[in-house]
């Protein structure tokens, strides 16, 4: 079969390429765009708009469920798992038709199918509705994103197993969801499962969770969840799982105490994911793959192979959205506009969306003193800032690094209501390379939570080693 011959290919269509092809087919290219499943990819079908739309039910049950400590009498508060599972849909339906609706312009080809590499600059697509269309394009973009790591734990095949795309389909509220993982996926479900009427028990390997954290963040986060109900169990190891003779899952896992059984309805797996390649076939046009199986790019995202390039969480790297639209603008530049933009010496922020949100930036406390940095301490509690007492949101603290010889910002944590808000303040500053004490000196509304930055900034002194 002959190729047809295109100006560039786009693989997938997740945050960064879903706009990428749109402008260079705008600049006069002939462009084809390849996505096997869904468009708009994991944030748009079962990433940030789905998961963030049913935290927001969650959040709301319990807050319904606080009423009284506020004058509020609201009685007995359930939760329409079905309903809240519609309104997930309605929003993912949403967004989708949205992207879909952009895709008329001239130039742009959608070919729906699954794509391989036959050579450095040619692929093969295995058609959603049969048959094989041969492309080839001097410029490719590989934007195709992660999936659910498989479970190897003994017995895992023989158990009904949740993901995180598969327990957003649930219609029925689980009587006792086990999560497996303590990172950022497993703790947003842990939490919402919780506040939706669940019993909640997070079962994680390291001695704390979220190890990207500073410990005193760490140990914040894990306060608030068993003060919420749920079951927090570190340091231990998932040995095996059965389905008991009534149907529901054991789980046995191994930890300091030995071994312990733990039985509930439900099963998550949330120890991460790992990168759509194998599909593929990047060894059939030379490109080469990190030892974790994500592609290998350069500063400019270029793979080993010229021409052929890899954005969003392909690549590796923190999987956050923003950071895939950040790689967008960087090709953006390199392959519509002619210059020259690299990735290096970005700052990138992220939020967990958890109750109450933990936004971070920058460095941590641990990180700067890894790297041998004379620092400064920022930390304050919610519980001293007026707008978190008067909204009954007193939970977290929020704490910034800073560099003892320049004064300049270095990272900061918030975890608290609105933390990822907050944080964003702090970014802002940060670009604009403000020292910290800009931020203590500035007026900021009262009360609004910002207004915890006075505080936060002027509590600024050296720590301990």
């Amino acid at each position: 079969m002959t190729d047809e011959n295109f100006d560039a290919i786009v693989i997938g269509t997740s945050q960064g390429g879903r706009f990428l092809p749109l402008d260079l087919a705008k600049a006069g290219k002939r462009v084809a765009l390849v996505e096997r499943g869904p468009l708009g990819g994991v944030c748009v079908n079962t990433g940030c708009t789905p998961t963030k739309t049913m935290v927001a039910s969650a959040r709301l049950a319990y807050q319904a469920r606080r009423g009284a400590e506020y004058g509020v009498r609201t009685g007995p508060v359930s939760v329409d798992l079905a309903a809240v599972r519609e309104r997930k849909r309605a929003m993912v339906a949403g967004a989708r038709d949205n992207y879909t609706s952009r895709l008329s312009q001239d130039g742009l080809h959608l070919i729906e199918g699954e794509a391989r590499f036959t050579g450095p600059h040619a692929v093969q697509v295995a058609l959603n509705g049969g048959g094989t269309r041969n492309l080839s394009a001097p410029v490719i973009v590989i934007d195709t994103g992660t999936r659910p790591k498989p479970l190897a734990v003994n017995g895992s095949e023989n158990v009904r197993l949740l993901d995180s795309t598969s327990i957003m389909e649930l219609g029925e509220l689980p009587e006792h969801l086990i999560i497996l993982g303590g990172g950022y996926i497993g703790l947003e479900f842990g939490q919402m499962f919780r506040r939706f009427g669940s019993e909640v028990t997070i079962v994680h390997t390291g001695p704390r969770l979220l190890t990207r954290e500073d410990d005193d963040v760490s140990a914040e986060v894990a306060a608030v969840l068993r003060d919420e109900g749920i079951m927090v169990l570190t340091s231990v190891t998932p040995d095996r799982v059965e389905e008991t003779d009534d149907g529901r899952v054991r789980l046995t896992v191994l930890g300091p105490n030995g071994e312990e059984k733990i039985e509930g309805s439900h099963l998550l797996s949330a120890i991460g994911r790992v990168p759509n390649v194998e599909a593929l076939a990047p060894a059939s046009a030379g490109i080469r793959l990190q030892s974790t199986g994500f592609i290998e790019v350069d500063d400019y995202l270029e793979t080993s192979v010229p021409g052929v390039y890899a954005m969003g969480d392909v690549k590796g790297g923190p999987a956050f959205t923003h950071l895939s639209f950040d790689d967008y603008r960087v090709l953006h530049a390199n392959l519509v506009t002619g210059e020259k933009v690299s990735m290096l010496d970005r700052i990138v922020p992220y939020a967990v969306f958890i109750d109450p949100q933990l936004g971070r930036v920058g460095m941590t406390e641990r990180q700067a003193r890894e790297e041998g940095r004379d620092i400064l301490i920022g930390r304050l509690p919610m519980s001293a800032v007026v707008r978190a007492i008067e909204t009954g949101e007193t939970r977290g603290f929020m704490k910034a690094v800073i560099d003892a010889r320049t004064h300049q910002i270095l990272g900061a944590t918030v975890l608290g209501a609105e933390g990822g808000e907050i944080m964003s303040i702090i970014q802002i500053a940060m670009l604009g390379k403000l020292p910290y004490t800009a931020l203590a000196d500035a007026i900021f509304t009262h009360p609004l939570l910002a207004e915890g930055l006075n505080g936060l900034f002027a509590a600024v002194g050296p720590v301990d080693a």
